[in-house]
């Protein structure tokens, strides 16, 4: 007769663990994929739908620069004009600074 048995049990300590290392792992690799999957759709996505730049949002921004860098005679009768943003802004901080020198005076 041979002896073609096991003479000792199954370490379960150690099966446990493998099995738990390799589940973790499958866990792991599966909530990857799942944010790959997400980012990969996403990404498509935003370059088919919200790069493109439409040409109503063009004209509609570059309306609104000439509106803020323009100067334009809105009421001449009345003396309404338009001027630039950057000057309005200039003149208003040119008036707030004259006032504040005049009352500390």
């Amino acid at each position: 007769m041979t002896d073609a048995y096991e003479k000792t049990d199954v370490n379960v300590k150690k099966l446990f663990l493998v099995t738990l290392v390799v589940l973790v792992f499958v866990v792991i690799v599966i909530v990857a994929m799942n944010e790959l999957f997400i980012f990969s759709k996403e990404s498509q996505v935003y370059q088919a739908v919200l790069k493109p730049e439409s040409a109503e949002l063009r004209d509609l921004r570059a309306k609104e620069a000439e509106a803020l860098h323009t100067y334009k005679a809105l009421d001449a009768a009345k003396g309404v004009y338009q001027i630039p943003i950057d000057r309005a802004m200039a003149l208003i901080a040119e008036e707030a600074f004259a006032e504040k020198m005049k009352d500390e005076m």
